[in-house]
């Protein structure tokens, strides 16, 4: 009986002591998770997705048409030697974008982590913002204000080949209509010089009749249609997730005057009790002296 008494108070020490760990790893976990900018992630994860949407699509949709209006509108290679250029030139600036916003998405979640940290140590005292953590969120929200504009216009020049696509689409669904009563496929167009991607002088510049049909149908044309408007939803979701770093930044930056007013106020309130403190102490050193 004696030998199974210490036994058994070992195992359960041992027990109270994973029960500890536990619990601390518990608390840890909750701690690390409540520090997570969750608002900043999800802008991220949507800025992410949003970027590679309109890149990727964008710089694959841009070599199609390229593809497609050699082939079809534009035959010699000088009529179409600008847009070549023109094109190329935006997918080098599709490049950029890409690699740009992933470092500034990252920059921002880390933004994100710091402040959230911050405002928690702010509200328990144990922490004071300076003013160069205050510029730097507003420097932040500043540039995000931009690059949304920006972005915005993005958005609006990559719905103009969607709406050029899709009118081309309806125009072949048309055509192919059993309840269409076209006499002469062939007076039935689609003339690309009209919208100034090509010069007026292009050979042929326009598809007609069964031709434009044909052209429907090629990959070239499905693919660069459909890739479009991925990247144009892709471009809304990028406006969306900057719409959404406004947000924080602008909260952030507002939680973070707030608690230095406080602190301000705290401070001069702390200072006001210690001299009158002081003061009773002097008064009461006088009465004493006094009275002796």
């Amino acid at each position: 009986m004696d030998g199974t008494k210490p036994a058994m108070e070992s195992n359960a020490e041992e027990t109270q002591d994973e029960g500890q760990e536990s619990k601390g790893c518990f608390e840890c976990c909750i701690k690390c998770l409540g520090g997570v900018p969750y608002a900043s992630l999800v802008a991220t994860i949507l800025s992410f997705i949003g970027v590679a949407l309109f890149c990727g699509c964008g710089h694959v949709a841009l070599s199609g048409t390229l593809t497609m209006l050699e082939n079809h509108f534009s035959t010699i290679t000088t009529d179409h030697a600008t847009l070549t250029m023109v094109i190329q030139i935006l997918q080098y600036i599709i490049y950029g974008i890409a690699s740009f916003f992933f470092v500034y998405a990252i920059i921002l979640l880390a933004e994100g982590f710091y402040t959230t940290s911050a405002i928690k140590k702010e509200l328990q005292s144990d922490f004071k913002t300076t003013a160069c953590g205050r510029c730097i969120t507003a420097y932040f929200m500043f540039l995000t204000y931009i690059l949304f504009l920006a972005f915005l216009a993005i958005f609006g020049f990559t719905a103009i080949p969607v709406f050029l696509f899709f009118n081309m689409w309806n125009t072949c669904a048309a055509m192919r209509s059993p309840d269409s009563n076209i006499t002469s496929p062939e007076s039935i167009c689609v003339d690309v010089r009209q919208y100034g991607i090509i010069p007026w002088n292009a050979t042929p510049g326009k598809a007609c009749g069964a031709t434009l049909g044909d052209i429907c149908n090629t990959s070239e044309f499905y693919l660069s249609y459909h890739l479009y408007i991925v990247a144009f939803a892709g471009a809304g979701a990028t406006v969306i997730a900057l719409i959404h770093y406004l947000m924080i930044l602008g909260a952030n930056w507002a939680y973070l005057k707030s608690a230095v007013s406080t602190h301000e106020y705290q401070d001069i309130k702390t200072k006001d009790d210690q001299d009158l403190e002081a003061e009773a102490r002097s008064k009461e050193g006088q009465n004493s002296s006094s009275y002796s």
